[in-house]
């Protein structure tokens, strides 16, 4: 049996990746779980002004890694909302209650790294389409969506 050599193995350019669109929002997949073979998912998060991001919220089965590229980002950690600035880097361990939102009048934008690396891509889809088509869930389907997606979200 032969073995990859150590280094880069797997390269892949923006195309593999697009930008969604979703409203206020955008994501990047830029390496899902399945490119990592579960070890952590890549996430480029982009925020409007004054954009709802997640409410105060905690994982079981993975933490949630922030870094922040531009903008200012308002993160929800330790009970209360603070702003974060390019360079600042935020970790959420599983069941660390966590949440963001931009406040500001610019747009800011920040990597969210998950580990390991759970199907995150598939909760983004589903929201995204939730947001395309304007279905409204009633909040006995928001329970399962979030059960599904080991999301478990709380009062601030």
């Amino acid at each position: 049996m032969s073995h990859p050599e150590p280094g880069l193995v797997d390269v892949r350019p923006l195309a593999d990746h697009p930008l969604t669109e979703a409203g206020a929002a955008a994501l990047r997949m830029v390496a899902p779980g399945a490119v990592t073979a579960g070890r952590f998912g890549l996430v480029e998060y982009r925020l409007g002004p004054r954009s709802p991001g997640a409410a105060p919220h905690y994982h079981r089965t993975f933490s949630e890694s922030f870094y922040v590229l531009s903008g200012q980002l308002t993160l929800y950690a330790g009970g209360r909302w603070q702003p974060y600035r390019p360079g600042d880097f935020a970790l959420a361990h599983e069941r660390g209650v966590h949440g963001f939102r931009n406040d500001s009048d610019e747009p800011a934008s920040f990597l969210i790294l998950f580990t390991p690396g759970i199907a995150r891509e598939e909760f983004f889809a589903e929201m995204a389409e939730m947001r395309r088509s304007g279905r409204r869930p009633t909040p006995e389907e928001m329970t399962a969506f979030y059960a599904r997606h080991d999301q478990v979200m709380v009062e601030e």
